[in-house]
């Protein structure tokens, strides 16, 4: 059965029974809480709180999912994976245990036609109620198994709605592993289906162990939450060992199969084993993360993803594949995976452009990391250590990202060990320390949120009012400091506010929440300096009382800056149509991947993979303008998410949509998903003006714009920096460019006959001082202080000198300047004094100190600068001396 076919017979036997179809969510979380999606229900999460009504009580979802924490097991079991498509049905307090055991059983028996007799199940040590449920469907009692809060209580892994779980394994057989039930083997008992019991409330974690979190109590409704991981039950269907040689994956592995030059010598144990399976699975993860928004960097989700592509290619290095292999082996999965999941198609030139950019910054770092290590070696040997410390390894790893492996392996080609408890303990220290402000992090977060839910339970979601006007009369429902509920603030104090309806726009989608002020009939006066999301459809302002005292329950007025708001429409609606003539001109791959909107100026980031040639970035400011110019109608209407794609709405990662979205077009140029504010019409947004263009990552650009009355001010400074270039050159404005290219021209002329000049009289100076060398021993010495001379002419003149002396008998040359108010020296010899083991550097490094400074260069020239230019004399006699001792060698 292939995976096509599982899919469409878990949605349409689910759909048949009254649920509704959601589409996945993006593996970009939108939960402070999450690093990444990584459970069917996190989209869900408000639902299962009570904190959004929901708008179905029963649905289905495919959803990705990205686990890092199984990152590890990759390879070296048969079914981790740290990407999986999981297949849920839910119920927000409509059915329970009873309805989801009887679908789970109903769907693996008789539509996925999975044995009975090798079905197992497992559920939470207390939960009697969920194993009579088990035998009345016509599970035998000896196939069922009570384990633990570790195995069978389930959460997302941080502070959220949880709940006791049975567990659907399937008994793949002997092959697999000792008999026993899956509390005995999770590889031959293999886990499929996990069923969630969703009533309770986990608090943070209190120990370190995954059952160490007290429940705080009961969610407002009994919920269900399953998982079907597809990967796993394909695995069944399709009679393969591993979820590599799956559908989902085996063309994938056929590529790095294609790139090794060998099979995938099967699921073994062996190195090559773990290496084919690490290669083929991370390349789907990366295809996925990358799809969703995710790009390389060192921290977040970022730096998880960089891990994954980092790891393939250190295992297609195990395997000696000597080419570039990131781009040919996700080509393979988009080629795969692309009909089911567009946005792999979508993106397909983004997702190959950043892999194969980040597979040669990490050749970059390996060949960096190669030259430490190797230095590290040296120095190794050269004092007669005999291995590598843990702090010389955990540095490579941590400051220049160079593997462990690699490390361990280059030492043992030198005969060398290195101390991995030590460097064990460094990267445990480190984690520790990671994980414990990670954990203060979510702590505060989910503290806050906490807080924010019991005032939303008393009072229920914010009626915003911002789309049709700027005030609106309103009632302060709740105060807060520091997070914390207050029953009464100060003037002066700095608060966040929680009103029952409000005009003020909360920033989401790039837009930035909207500023004003909140008064009450006794004279109090705050001033709105932010609005944000403290949980869906729930607004926080945030903001100072200037005048008189809060408290919850006064009656207000509040009044957006209605001038502000204005500028910031402006910005909006010119995102759009930027959006728009950037796919135009640079194709459908110029996707939106971040922005910023704020007040008569705008941010853009969006997929590209090259600069933007100044000519064609004129053309799309051009383009933008004269299609503002042209007026077309801004048309907000609404849809269900279905119909908004159906008619080509386009939507973003990171954003979150509910299942009635709201659309605006401009004209008939752009047509977005869009909650934030607009102009009516399209030439209120104009004009805009394009200031730059760069690079913010691999195949990520940014423009940055003015619009508004910012741009007019800008094209206003500029006209005004052009009469005076005009004046001060002495030409018209149509003239300038010519006029200066002709100024430029002589200038360069002129500046290249004055270096000739300077070159001769320097020559003449090195001649001269050659000529008042020393005989010393069997050798020469020039030492001289000279005047109005650079720096780096000083070591040039110095080398100039040097060439100048015999070269068939050692021979030297040590010079001094005072330039810029800093002592300067330059030192060089010739070969017969290198052939002694003796390098310029050397003859300056007590001269350095002398002078307060340091001495740098190699090889046969050098030179040292200090801040104590009254000590470059002495500076200069201890350089004469060290010279004249390495010459008496």
């Amino acid at each position: 059965m292939r995976s096509a076919d599982i899919r469409k017979i878990f949605f349409d036997y689910f759909t048949s029974r009254g649920h509704t179809r959601v589409p996945s969510s993006s593996l970009v979380p939108d939960d402070p809480t999450l690093l990444l999606a990584n459970a069917g229900m996190n989209q869900f999460k408000p639902y299962f709180l009570g904190e959004v009504p929901p708008p179905y009580p029963r649905a289905v979802s495919v959803q990705k999912c990205a686990r890092t924490s199984d990152i590890d097991n990759v390879g070296r079991t048969t079914r981790h994976a740290t990407f999986f498509e999981m297949l849920g049905n839910f119920s927000f307090g409509d059915y329970f245990k009873a309805d989801v055991i009887r679908h789970a059983w109903t769907l693996l028996t008789e539509h996925y036609h999975l044995d009975p007799a090798k079905l197992w199940i497992t559920v939470y040590q207390d939960d009697d109620e969920a194993i009579d449920l088990w035998l009345q469907v016509g599970v035998p009692a000896d196939r069922i198994q009570r384990l633990g809060m570790d195995d069978n209580f389930w959460s997302m892994g941080v502070p959220g709605p949880c709940g006791p779980c049975s567990e659907v394994c399937y008994d793949r057989g002997p092959a697999f592993g000792p008999a026993g039930g899956p509390e005995a083997n999770g590889e031959r008992y293999l886990e499929i289906w996990n069923l969630v019991f969703m009533q309770n409330l986990r608090g943070e974690n209190a120990g370190g162990g995954k059952g160490d979190f007290p429940i705080l109590g009961e969610l407002p409704n009994k919920s269900i939450d399953t998982g079907l991981g597809l990967d796993r039950i394909a695995a069944i269907l399709q009679g393969v060992d591993t979820v590599c040689e799956t559908d989902l994956l085996a063309p994938t592995l056929a590529a790095v199969e294609c790139l090794a030059g060998r099979r995938f010598p099967g699921h073994d144990g062996s190195v090559e084993s773990v290496s084919f399976q690490v290669i083929t699975e991370h390349a789907r993860s990366t295809a996925f993360l990358i799809a969703d928004g995710v790009l390389p960097s060192n921290e977040g989700r970022g730096y998880v993803l960089r891990r994954l592509m980092r790891r393939a290619i250190r295992h297609a290095r195990s395997l000696d594949i000597d080419r570039p292999v990131l781009a040919e082996v996700i080509d393979s999965v988009i080629d795969n995976l692309g009909d089911d999941w567009p946005d792999l198609h979508t993106q397909r030139d983004l997702i190959t452009a950043v892999a194969s950019r980040e597979e040669e910054t990490f050749g970059v770092t390996l060949r960096q990391g190669t030259r430490l290590l190797d230095a590290a070696i040296t120095r190794t040997r050269t004092s007669g250590g005999t291995g590598l410390t843990g702090e010389t390894a955990f540095e490579l790893h941590d400051t220049y990202g160079f593997p462990i492996e690699l490390t361990l392996e280059a030492a043992q080609t030198a005969g060398l060990t290195v101390d991995k408890d030590r460097y064990a303990a460094l990267l445990d220290e480190q984690r520790r320390r990671a994980k414990k402000s990670s954990k203060a992090q979510t702590t505060a977060a989910m503290r806050r949120q906490e807080t924010y839910r019991e005032i939303l339970a008393q009072h229920g979601r914010t009626d915003f009012v911002g789309y049709t006007a700027t005030t609106a009369d309103t009632r302060i429902l709740a105060l807060l400091t520091d997070g914390a509920p207050v029953t009464e603030a100060s003037e002066g104090q700095q608060v966040e506010i929680i009103i029952d309806r409000s005009p003020f726009y909360a920033e989401r989608g790039g837009q930035i929440g909207d500023t004003g002020t909140l008064t009450t009939a006794n004279g109090t006066t705050i001033e709105i300096t932010d609005t944000t999301y403290g949980l869906d459809g729930f607004h926080v302002l945030t903001g100072q009382i200037t005048q008189g005292q809060a408290h919850p329950g006064q009656p207000a007025h509040a009044v957006v800056d209605a001038t502000r708001r204005a500028a910031i429409a402006r910005s909006h609606s010119a995102t759009h149509v930027l959006h728009a003539m950037l796919r135009r001109n640079l194709g459908d791959h110029a996707r939106q991947q971040g922005s910023l909107v704020a007040p008569d100026r705008l941010r853009f980031d969006f997929a590209h993979f090259a600069p933007i040639d100044p000519d064609q970035l004129h053309t799309i400011n051009t383009m933008i303008n004269d299609y503002l110019l042209a007026d077309p109608v801004v048309r907000v209407w609404h849809a269900t998410r279905a119909e908004a794609e159906e008619a080509g709405a386009l939507a973003f990662f990171g954003d979150t949509y509910g299942e009635l979205v709201r659309i605006v077009d401009i004209g008939d140029a752009s047509r977005e998903l869009c909650g934030g504010t607009h102009v009516t019409h399209a030439a209120q947004a104009g004009p805009v003006r394009i200031l730059s263009e760069s690079s913010i990552g691999a195949g990520l650009r940014r423009i940055e714009a003015f619009t508004g009355r910012d741009a007019l001010q800008r094209a206003d400074h500029e006209h005004r920096l052009l009469e005076e270039a005009t004046r001060l050159i002495g030409s018209r404005p149509d003239d300038l460019i010519s006029t200066l290219s002709k100024r430029l021209t002589a200038l360069a002329e002129a500046e290249k006959k004055l270096a000739d000049y300077r070159r001769q009289e320097l020559e003449t100076i090195a001649t001269s001082l050659a000529g008042e060398r020393r005989a010393h021993g069997d050798g020469f010495v020039v030492a001289a202080q000279v005047t109005d001379v650079s720096a780096a002419e000083l070591r040039s003149l110095a080398a100039a000198a040097m060439h100048r002396l015999p070269q068939d008998t050692a021979a030297g040359v040590v010079l001094a300047a005072i330039s810029d108010g800093k002592a300067n020296l330059a030192a060089a010899v010739n070969t017969q004094v290198l052939n002694r083991g003796i390098q310029a550097r050397q003859i300056l490094l007590r001269a350095a100190t002398t002078i307060g400074g340091g001495a740098g260069g190699n090889g046969s020239v050098a030179s040292a600068g200090g801040r104590d230019a009254t000590a470059l004399s002495d500076g200069l006699t201890q350089a004469e001396s060290d010279l004249m001792a390495a010459i008496s060698q």
